[in-house]
């Protein structure tokens, strides 16, 4: 039996997770009855429909909006493309292309009866699961042959705007030793109701995720990856107005690792939570299917609201996370469950608080590829005071065996890193990691003491807010503020307008081609 070095109940653990799994049943019940423009959008893109119109009007969204129009979003693409292929003849690609030229209207062909639809959509949904099949083979093959970094793997980012300019310092970074290369998303993307078209050179802050970008930077980590003999994993964000269609994008481009939060679309980017519920689980399911770790996004929390007295909301939306994309047939091994090292640096004994916290969340989710986020907040612009509060996250991360570490920069809060800024913690990261390899299993913890006092603490004001959010509903703990200090309408924010309720004529093969793993 798993013995607690922060002397954890777990009864206690199991209680606050059964918990957790009555409130993810309650939003699934609602998420199970409703699809969106996004969910639809993706089914879209599954069938082979991709490429942009004279306007650049990315084609799924003009197929989804002649639905949408017509007040039949809620029948499914799938019904209504089926439909037309049996009627037409003619892939989705080209009915598509057709409906764009204004050629074609899917809402008013006559209807054939469902066996016959399903028969003839069955071929094109076979061939996107192969295909999604095949990237997930050939991740796994490069890390059964060339192998892979040890953990907590090294997490850098890059975010010039320009891809080509990000494949040159992600190949830098992956030489200078990381293991996940994270493009950040170019600012307010999350915020596009559309998935923009091929290479892009401009961003601000961050690079446009498309799937053209996403194919010239996997393609620049494997030819790295063989050169250093070490498979470089490849992340991007699939949160936002596009979460489950920046997924499949992904899972047919070989990422390797997603941003995807149940909740941080809400309370970040003020979209709407019955938009962002429907659309996480199913791009919960593609990341699933295509072995994608996903990152969730509780350390945001402690941007807006206190990390040491705040800590127990990091955990309850860690526990309704993984309840969610359990739910969603996501694996424990594939969920990155996000955490962070964001105490006042003034704060006496922050050191033992944050490694309470650590080894306990190691503890409760003793399968989760957890990741470590560092220090921001309190990041002042003094590069050398920084980069001791990066040594201490970094000390934490190897001590209680977190799964991915986000790298700190010297730099942070200062401009976007640069090639130097990120060798340097690179350097920070590794030599503390080796330096201190097996210090989590030569150290205990005082029975009575600092750190196991901290981490039960923790744990019981966990429960309690689980408690109330179970009595309460997710909603409604929403509605209220429970998380991060950020109160939310459960009728509010951007893409209401896309969520509509399943007619009887709705379907979705993949949901269980894909939690079934077939």
């Amino acid at each position: 039996m798993q013995k607690s070095k922060v002397g954890l109940d777990f009864q206690r653990v199991a209680h606050a997770k059964q918990v957790a799994a009555n409130i993810a049943a309650e939003v699934q019940q609602f998420v199970n009855n409703y699809t969106t423009v996004a969910v639809e959008r993706t089914i879209c893109r599954l069938l082979g429909v991709d490429n942009v119109d004279e306007n650049e009007v990315p084609l799924p969204n003009i197929l989804v909006e002649q639905l949408k129009e017509k007040g039949a979003l809620g029948e499914g693409i799938l019904f209504f493309l089926g439909n037309a292929m049996v009627e037409t003849g003619l892939q989705p690609q080209e009915i598509a292309e057709k409906i764009a030229d204004g050629q074609l209207n899917i809402t008013q062909l006559p209807v054939h009866n469902r066996s016959e639809i399903e028969k003839k959509l069955q071929p094109v949904i076979d061939q996107s699961i192969v295909i999604i099949k095949e990237r997930r083979l050939r991740r796994e093959n490069y890390l059964n042959t060339i192998g892979e970094g040890t953990k907590p793997y090294l997490y850098v980012i890059v975010a010039t705007g320009n891809i080509y300019e990000d494949v040159v310092q992600a190949q830098a970074a992956a030489r200078q030793g990381a293991d996940i290369i994270a493009v950040i998303r170019t600012t307010g993307q999350s915020l596009l109701d559309y998935v923009p078209y091929g290479a892009t050179t401009e961003g601000f802050g961050g690079t446009f995720a498309t799937q053209e970008n996403f194919r010239i930077m996997r393609k620049a980590l494997d030819e790295v990856s063989e050169e250093v003999g070490r498979y470089i994993r490849l992340c991007n964000y699939c949160s936002g107005l596009c979460m489950p269609e920046i997924a499949v994008m992904g899972a047919f481009e070989g990422l390797d690792v997603m941003l995807n939060d149940a909740l941080y679309g809400i309370l970040f980017r003020d979209i709407n939570m019955q938009r962002t519920l429907v659309d996480q689980y199913f791009s919960r399911i593609i990341n699933g299917f295509a072995g994608v770790i996903i990152n969730t996004g509780e350390d945001n929390y402690l941007t807006t609201a206190d990390a040491f007295e705040q800590a127990h909301t990091v955990l309850a939306s860690d526990c309704i996370n993984e309840q969610l994309a359990l739910m969603a047939g996501l694996p424990e091994e594939q969920m990155g469950l996000g955490h962070a090292f964001e105490m006042d640096p003034q704060l006496e004994n922050g050191f033992l608080y944050e490694l309470a916290q650590a080894q306990m969340t190691r503890e409760i989710f003793p399968n989760a590829p957890l990741k470590y986020m560092p220090p921001t907040k309190f990041m002042t612009g003094n590069i050398f005071k920084g980069h001791i509060q990066d040594a201490l996250f970094n000390m934490i991360g190897i001590w209680t065996n977190q799964g991915i570490q986000l790298l700190g920069m010297p730099t942070e809060a200062i401009h976007t890193p640069f090639m130097s800024d990120r060798y340097l913690s690179i350097e920070n990261a590794k030599y503390i990691f080796g330096n201190m390899k097996n210090i989590g299993d030569e150290m205990e913890f005082k029975e009575g003491g600092i750190i196991r006092k901290r981490a039960q603490k923790v744990l019981d004001d966990t429960i309690e807010l689980l408690e109330k959010l179970e009595k309460e509903g997710l909603f409604t703990a929403l509605e209220k503020g429970i998380f991060g200090d950020v109160k939310r309408s459960k009728t509010g924010g951007k893409g209401l307008d896309g969520v509509a309720p399943k007619g009887e004529n709705y379907f979705n093969s993949f949901v269980d081609l894909m939690k079934l793993k077939i």
